[in-house]
């Protein structure tokens, strides 16, 4: 290949190219950590409306999640870096001196929490309230029937959706280059320089793929310990509830 499509192909430079964008994988995962952190907290606090049907805030919540699951999410960091500020200036607050990878992280908190908060409420919803009945009919509190019998189902249910969620954010990173953020799709830009374009990016997709192995047999590994101690829960409070699986 020659021209403006780069130069000849050299299979040994991705050796070459791997550990350069290596050095920059700290980064992505640190906006991923983060930003599942952010995340998981926004996702919990908002689907407590969603749960108990609350007035005006389960309405507004649902808009929420709606723009949330139906705009790219480059569109979204966009909006973010460029009209957060704009809002905020409203209240006398400035930050333009904040660096973009803030806005990447808020922007893939507020997106990852739309998809949490509907991962915890399919699966919490999905419990048979008969459950619940007999766990309160032998006595148990409902923070008990919650921590004992509906969390520990829920775990098992959710837990394929949130690693499938946590894979497609990994991924996703790659688009924070797009606000100047140097991470390895960043590093990678500048490497472009060399004209060797397909080793890059053979580079930049071995490391991904790399990781979503990882990652997903580590969410694997989590489920199957989560249903096996499933299996061994049984609630005993007042006699009885029988053991479920």
């Amino acid at each position: 290949m020659g021209g403006t499509m780069g130069k000849s192909f050299d299979i040994q430079l991705i050796g070459v190219f791997l550990p350069k964008l290596l050095s920059y994988l700290h980064i992505t995962l640190f906006i991923l950590a983060a930003a599942l952190l952010l995340g998981l907290l926004i996702g919990f606090i908002i689907v407590i409306p969603r749960l108990y049907q609350v007035p005006v805030l389960n309405r507004l919540v649902m808009i929420y999640v709606s723009f949330i699951r139906g705009t790219p999410i480059l569109i979204q960091l966009v909006l973010v870096y460029y009209g957060l500020p704009e809002l905020l200036h409203l209240v006398h607050i400035d930050v333009t001196n904040v660096g973009a990878i803030v806005f990447v992280i808020i922007t893939y908190g507020l997106h990852i929490g739309a998809y949490v908060s509907e991962i915890v409420r399919s699966a919490v919803l999905s419990i048979d309230r008969g459950q619940l009945e007999a766990a309160y009919a032998t006595g148990m509190t409902g923070r008990d029937a919650f921590i004992r019998i509906v969390l520990p189902q829920a775990l098992v249910i959710a837990l394929p959706n949130f690693g499938n969620l946590v894979i497609s954010s990994m991924k996703d990173t790659s688009l924070a280059f797009s606000l100047g953020v140097m991470d390895m799709v960043g590093r990678a830009e500048t490497l472009l320089t060399t004209n060797h374009f397909l080793e890059i990016y053979m580079s930049l997709a071995i490391i991904y793929y790399a990781i979503c192995i990882v990652l997903e047999r580590l969410f694997a590994a989590g489920e199957k310990r989560l249903m096996r101690h499933e299996r061994k829960i049984t609630v005993d409070r007042a006699g009885g509830l029988q053991h479920y699986s």
